[in-house]
């Protein structure tokens, strides 16, 4: 399922530039991570990309950007829903064709005039042809836009390094559910929410098998509730089901090392529960 991740992939070197790629969250954009501590996957970093998504010159959220892959890894953010409109144009990532490039997202058409061309911003990124034309399954977020709070900040959300291929009926069914109803009870009494949602790469593909299409995806959430009440739950899904699964921190944890293949993983710092 992972060997397409987990092998050396030669030519897929990263150079960090600007403000949005980046070489540590923990320097650039931190506080989208419980404890200011980012997953430890473990996965090959070569293969991996870290973005401070940037957008209006504000930091919005960070993306863990498997590159080889076409899609992120995960995408970390504070649970903070607000009543914006939801955005129609869809986004892709500068910094991720060449360093020297503006460090926030833009639509593709306006990158493409600024002496980039197609087929070097295929080569970094999926682009919008890549996402037409599916059958049963559509563009799904991974820090959905329902969970940001204002116009600007759920503009950034569509940005295509946010953006998995998931199952149609998934997507706007169970996973919806738990985006809008689930969470909104989950974090009753929370005083910060910290999430982070991801997908695990599977053995099939979108787009003349250039886009990769996740055979899971998931979702964890650390809420704060004062100094001595620390909570956390946590999803997976199938991505071909209608279904999700709920599970402790804990759970996930063991199940995601299992499906990436690692002895461990840890999503949020140790003194987030895991029970």
């Amino acid at each position: 399922m992972l060997l397409g991740l987990l092998l050396i992939c030669v030519g897929w070197h990263t150079t960090p530039g600007g403000a949005e790629v980046v070489t540590s969250f923990e320097e650039t954009c931190p506080r989208f991570f419980f404890r200011e501590t980012p997953p430890r996957i473990g996965l090959t970093p070569a293969h991996l990309v870290r973005i401070c998504q940037r957008y209006r010159n504000q930091y919005r959220y960070a993306t863990m950007y498997d590159r080889p892959n076409y899609i992120p890894l995960y995408s970390a953010y504070i649970y903070n829903p607000g009543k914006a409109k939801r955005p129609q144009n869809w986004m892709v990532e500068p910094q991720l064709v060449r360093s020297s490039l503006p460090p926030e997202m833009t639509l593709e058409e306006d990158l493409l005039k600024k002496q980039v061309t197609l087929a070097e911003l295929e080569k970094s990124q999926a682009v919008l042809k890549d996402y037409k034309n599916l059958i049963d399954y559509n563009r799904g977020h991974l820090n959905p836009n329902s969970h940001q709070p204002n116009s600007d900040a759920k503009k950034s959300t569509f940005t295509l390094t946010n953006t998995v291929p998931q199952y149609e009926k998934l997507n706007g069914g169970s996973w919806a559910n738990y985006e809008d109803k689930t969470m909104k009870v989950k974090t009753q009494g929370c005083k910060d929410t910290f999430a982070v949602v991801g997908a695990v790469p599977g053995n099939k593909y979108i787009a003349g098998k250039r886009v990769n299409q996740p055979s899971h995806v998931w979702s964890a959430a650390c809420c704060y509730i004062d100094n001595n009440r620390i909570r956390s739950w946590a999803v997976i899904a199938r991505n071909d089901k209608d279904a999700v699964e709920e599970l402790t921190l804990g759970q996930l944890e063991g199940k995601l090392a299992e499906l990436y293949q690692q002895n461990s993983i840890s999503l949020f710092h140790s003194d987030c529960p895991r029970q």
